[in-house]
């Protein structure tokens, strides 16, 4: 039973990741498009809550139980699917603790701007280009973690 419980947390954990990363670039994508600095400034506001308080407890939640999963499972830290998902982890890590500054700057640039009544300064752009291409390999190292988790592939690194 505690193996089913474990490996429910792992994959709430995981859709909480995959579900946080998409929400939060759609709606900021969808705010930055407007180009008010008050509709930025508040989305930007819960976006920082969102990650502090969601993404940031799963991020914590899945190293804990993908090792008690693969623990109880019986498999080897040392497999080759479960290696990659842990360098792809933290690849997506990387990226994902400079987008975090750069939300919270965009928020307080949009919310200065919102404050003064001006458009987001060229500093918020340059971050908002920036925070957009961080997205990519960490997302797509979500999804490809997804589908080593699925697939469970066998790959030999280490003889």
């Amino acid at each position: 039973m505690l193996y089913f419980v474990v490996k429910y947390l792992h994959v709430i954990g995981a859709a909480v990741l995959l579900g946080t990363g998409a929400g939060i670039a759609f709606f900021m994508l969808l705010a930055h498009r407007t180009g008010n600095a008050a509709t930025i400034a508040a989305v930007a506001h819960i976006v920082v809550v969102d990650d502090f308080l969601f993404t940031a407890t799963a991020v914590v939640a899945q190293p804990i139980t993908g090792v008690a999963l693969a623990w109880q499972a019986g498999y080897s830290l040392r497999e080759g699917w479960i290696v990659l998902s842990i360098v792809l982890y933290v690849v997506t890590g990387l990226f994902w603790l400079p987008v975090v500054w750069m939300q919270m700057e965009m928020r307080n640039l949009a919310t200065r701007a919102a404050t003064s009544g001006d458009p987001p300064p060229e500093r918020y752009n340059k971050l908002f280009r920036l925070w957009f291409v961080f997205g990519f390999p960490a997302f797509a190292a979500v999804l490809a973690i997804f589908w080593l988790m699925i697939t469970r592939p066998l790959i030999v690194l280490f003889d």
